[in-house]
């Protein structure tokens, strides 16, 4: 893949449960070695729209391209290059930190032990605590060790901070920008919470009504008086948005 191609092209696609449409036509392009925080209200669709990116769900209509690949048939492949945060740490309860680690190392062939190790530490994460007796950041930060720990080619995160008390959220929010900070990455996260956005996106893409309707660099999203993206510039900007659609 070039690298002026975007690592994933999203291209009107459109899912439906029953009678409820959740995505209709979204449009989303995310470039190599960028944060992109996908933004929305709870219920807008985008944890469906990183599970069709993820091979999980397929698509109804339109057409997805991840690292050149289409989730739908090559879902094994490409999930080995992509490293996944979901809203609530999905180990099993009874695993320890190294547990998991050894059941993640067994399906990521760019596994490095030493750099997971690493991050673990640096997250200050439990190692003999079972994930079941974690408390809810210190499953997130295991979570996120296991994902960064892989090396992916991208870094899939969904509501990562949902949940969590302030100074618990300010505290995991502060050791993702540590941790993504090293090293160019690509990054999709998606989030309702302003605050998040602000500070660790290099571009914005806003889903309202199941569509992305509004996306671009940060800096030239929104921002205030003095030329800093502030939550309370995004908050106008997202009002403004959910308007012209409305």
């Amino acid at each position: 893949m070039a690298d002026h191609e975007p690592a994933m092209e999203i291209q009107g696609v459109h899912m439906r449960f029953g009678r409820k449409r959740v995505l209709q036509g979204v449009d989303l392009d995310v470039p190599i070695g960028a944060t992109t925080v996908l933004l929305g209200s709870n219920g807008e669709g985008k944890t469906t729209l990183l599970n069709v990116c993820l091979g999980v769900l397929a698509q109804q209509a339109g057409d997805v391209s991840i690292l050149g690949l289409d989730p739908r048939h090559d879902a094994c492949a490409l999930r080995r290059q992509i490293g996944y945060v979901p809203s609530t740490p999905d180990a099993y309860g009874w695993m320890r930190v190294g547990d998991w680690f050894r059941f993640l190392r067994a399906h990521y062939p760019s596994w490095d032990e030493e750099r997971a190790d690493s991050l673990a530490e640096q997250l200050d994460v439990p190692r003999k605590t079972r994930f079941k007796q974690m408390s809810r950041g210190q499953g997130m930060k295991a979570t996120l060790a296991g994902a960064l720990a892989s090396n992916p080619r991208i870094l899939l995160l969904d509501e990562p901070f949902g949940g969590l008390d302030p100074l618990v959220r300010e505290d995991v929010l502060r050791n993702v920008i540590d941790a993504l900070g090293g090293e160019p990455r690509t990054v999709l996260m998606a989030t309702h919470d302003l605050d998040v956005a602000a500070r660790i996106a290099d571009r914005l893409a806003v889903l309202v009504h199941g569509r992305v309707v509004r996306e671009g660099p940060v800096a030239e999203f929104a921002t205030d008086v003095d030329g800093a993206t502030t939550p309370a510039a995004l908050r106008s900007a997202l009002a403004d948005a959910v308007k012209e659609v409305a």
